[in-house]
Parts: structure tokens; sequence; C-alpha cells
């Protein structure tokens, strides 16, 4: 699959470069809801449209679909006009704050909002309102953003689903009846529906990817520590902040925002983080991609396999050395297992102990498993651990991408996990999703990118790893992919 063909310039998606052409009078909500972070910002400096007429747009778009799709846990009404307010008087007195002054965002539902709600899904926090910001949701007040309210989540986080006990599930825009994944499920299934451009989404497992890939959006989660974690609930040991979007350029832009050390977390990266956008002008180059259809020999849907090879063929076609390669290492799914469960119990051993009858089942039974854990189990799944970040960084000496299915399957029905996939019996909690977790464990910056549609107009991903600290070489393979197999104008009949 080796190619020579020369690389692409990436000069962004073609909407992005053609000018926003609307009147804050005459623009119509399905105009206003499909703009990037980027054409937000350009309409904004040619007065085109303002924070104010966009948000008004947004919030009575979320009130129309949210009773379907459950997208949002909470809707920060006056908060958010209060905020576009603000950012439209510093863009009329020329104090604009930089790109994303007056640009809508949410915040999924495990990251603290002054003022706002912070249930983490679970009915013990119900009542809980935050009194502090996160470090994310305080860099991107900083930066302008206006919050239109927190996204739905498991409880904790602690599915690739979106179910929990405060009211019926989050639902997957392309199909009402299907799951959009999780545990950001919230943040996928509103950027999917045009429910504002950038989203925040965490990601202890792929939290982040796994909605992305089945709601048809672009996620990524950066290296470990890069984006600091304070004012986060959830899976504190491998838990990564980062961007849902509708394009890669507005992940880079939210990047260029929420990256950077932070004092209060020690995992923080202390190095400067580079400039995301910028380095999306620079060519793709001829970056060496290993492309591994069948990771640690699960089961893939033959739908989703062809159009990842599809996608990995592409690949070649824009300039990459793609051959057909993976790392030898042993499977570390039980690996990640292990560590997960002792973390969660010793961070929930109290919740456990004092609010049980109030946790959802899957919630309990995680904490419960955890307690089980003996100290040799948990002692060799950290030699294991070590032995798989070994793997990984000999493997990464030889490429610079990794390109692997995103999901096994596209988005199933809500409550239907699948137990057979391929013809093979899988385990039906975690079948679905084989791919995303061994790269919590290693910290490595992975990408979801939409590839194609199955035959039932389901939305299928790709999944691109680069090496530890490269979010550079990796955003702009899913830019240059994004360029020439654009997915952002086909949108789901519900939106």
């Amino acid at each position: 699959m080796a190619c020579a063909r020369p690389a692409l310039r990436y000069t962004g998606p073609a909407r992005a470069r053609r000018e926003v052409a609307m009147t804050a009078a005459h623009a119509t909500e399905q105009e206003i809801a499909w703009l990037s972070a980027e054409e937000l910002a350009a309409a904004y400096r040619a007065g085109t449209l303002s924070p104010v007429t966009v948000t008004e747009t947004l919030l009575t778009r979320i009130d129309r679909l949210n009773p379907t799709l459950n997208a949002f846990l909470h809707i920060d009404h006056d908060g958010a006009l209060r905020a576009a307010r603000a950012a439209q008087e510093r863009l009329r007195r020329g104090e604009r704050r930089g790109p994303l002054d007056g640009v809508p965002v949410t915040i999924k539902d495990l990251l603290d909002v002054q003022g706002l709600p912070t249930t983490s899904g679970s009915a013990v926090y119900r009542d809980v309102i935050a009194q502090s910001d996160s470090i994310v949701t305080e860099r991107l007040k900083a930066a302008g953003c206006v919050i239109l309210g927190k996204t739905n989540t498991p409880e904790f986080g602690l599915l690739p689903t979106t179910e929990n006990e405060l009211g019926p599930p989050c639902r997957n825009p392309w199909e009402p009846e299907r799951t959009p994944g999780g545990s950001s499920g919230g943040a996928a299934a509103a950027a999917a529906a045009g429910l504002g451009p950038l989203h925040v989404g965490t990601d202890g497992g792929g939290s982040i990817r796994i909605p992305a890939a089945f709601c048809g959006v672009f996620g990524f989660k950066a290296t470990y520590g890069r984006v600091a974690r304070s004012g986060m609930s959830g899976m504190p040991l491998f838990s990564h902040t980062g961007p849902i979007t509708r394009t890669v350029a507005d992940a880079a832009l939210m990047l260029d925002a929420i990256a950077g050390p932070d004092p209060r977390d020690p995992t923080s990266l202390p190095e400067r983080p580079p400039r995301f956008l910028e380095a999306l002008a620079t060519p793709l180059g001829r970056p060496r991609a290993a492309f591994w259809p069948r990771p640690w020999a699960a089961p893939c849907d033959p739908e989703v396999a062809e159009l990842v090879a599809a996608a990995a063929h592409r690949f070649a076609d824009l300039g990459c050395e793609v051959v057909e390669a993976g790392p030898d290492t042993e499977d570390p799914r039980p690996t990640w297992l292990t560590i997960m469960l002792g973390d969660e119990y010793t961070v929930g051993e109290e919740l456990l102990a004092r609010h049980r009858d109030r946790l959802a089942p899957y919630t309990r039974a995680t904490l419960e498993a955890g307690a089980r854990l003996t100290v040799p189990e948990y002692s060799r799944a950290l030699r294991a651990l070590e032995r798989f970040r070994a793997a990984m960084r000999r493997f990464f000496e030889e490429y610079d991408l990794l390109i692997m299915p995103a999901t096994a399957v596209a988005a199933f029905p809500i409550g239907q996990r699948p137990d057979t996939i391929a013809g093979q019996k899988v385990d039906p909690l975690g079948g679905a999703f084989p791919y995303t977790a061994p790269f919590n464990l290693t910290g490595q910056p992975a990408a979801v990118l939409p590839c194609g549609f199955t035959g039932a107009g389901l939305p299928v991903a790709v999944q691109l790893v680069s090496r530890w600290g490269d979010e550079i070489g990796l955003l702009r393979a899913c830019a240059a992919f994004e360029a020439a197999q654009p997915w952002r104008e086909r949108r789901p009949a519900l939106a």
C-alpha cells in the first residue's frame, strides 16, 4: 500500500474558505446551526452575525431537539445570553479576546462550571452546584466562549453508552432508537445535531472517541497531560479532556484555548503547548503509517472493516507510506480493566458505603468489582502496563501513525449491546469497543474521524494514533483526510 504521491497542503474545508455571506436579519436557523467556530469568528469580524443572534438561535434549537435527544442535562439560557451580550459588547469596542470570543461551547457534566449543576450523571449529585470552574471551563471563559449548558453522561462516565438514573437515555441523531455511544454521548449527539460547534468531552477509555465515531463527528484525545484536568470528576487515572467538533480545525482551535500546564494538576505537561491551528497550514509530508485491520484479533463488523480499509487506502493516496502492520503486544484490555476497577473503587469507596441504593446498577457493579481486587492482581496489571507501554514505544520508533478501526460496530439500538460480532461471541459490555482504551493506558494522542456510512446510513469512523507528544502530526493527517473526503455536509435527518 506504499504510495509516493505528493503530499497535499491543508487549506481547510471548503465552507471554511468561503465568506459567510449572511446577515443577522436573514440567517436561518439551519444556516447558523451548521457553521463552524472558524466561520462564526469570521462572521463576527465581518459584522454579518452577532454572538447574541447565534446564541439565541442555538438555544431555540436545543429547546426543540433536546426532548428527543436528551443531549443536555442542563441548559443555561440566562448565563449563555449574558455571556453572549458581553462578547458582543467586547466586539463592538474592538476588544475581541481572540478567535473564540462569542463562540458557543458545551461542557460535559463531569466538568465543573461555577454556578451550574455538576451531577456527574448521578442521582446522588442531582442538586450539587459547582462552586468553581474546572481548568478547561476557566480557559474557555477566558477565551470568550459562550457556555450553552452541560451535556449528558452516564453516571461518573462509567459506560460506553449514555444512560443514567437522571432521565431518559441520550439518543443518536442519525437514528434516535440507537445509542450515541459514551461516555461523552451528550457532547457527540449535540455536535452531530448542530447544537453548537464546540463540545468538551472526557476520555478515560474511549469516551470521546466512541461517541464521536457513532455520531459521525470528530473526536480528539491529546497526549496525556497536554490538557490539565483540575475540576473533573469520573475516572481520574487515565482520563483526558478534549474536543468533539464537526471539523478538525475547530478541534485545533479549542486545543489552542484549553491546552497547557496547571499547577493544580501534577500530571499536566510542564511545557508550553504548540499552536495547533497554525500548524495545520503546513503540508502533511510523507509520514509512515501502519494499517492494523484487526487489532488484538478482536472481531470487527465486515462493513466497518471495509470502510476502515478504504480509509487506509485514502491515506496512501494523500502521500502517507502505508503498510499493513501492528504492534506485537499482549491484549491490553484486561490490564486497563483491572487498573480502572481499582482506581474507581479507591475514589468511590465512601460513595458506595453511603449511597449504594442510589447508585446506578452498573456503578455498583463497577465499585464492587474493584473492592474484590487483590493487591497481587493490581500489581500484575501494573507490570503488564509497563510491558505494553514499552512495546508501543518500540513500535512507534518505526511508524508515525497507526490506522485502525475506532469501534467494532456502528451504533446499535439502545439497551441492545451486541454479544456477537462477525460471527464471534463477544462480551456485551465491551466487545463493540475493543480499540480505544489501550491508548488511555499509553497516553498517546488519538483521534477518530468519519470515514463513511453503513448500508443502513449509520456513521463509521477510523481511529488514528500518533507518537507521544505529536498532536501536530496527528491533526495534520486528520485535516488532510477531511479535505480529501469531507464529511460535514452530510447531516442526520433529525437535525
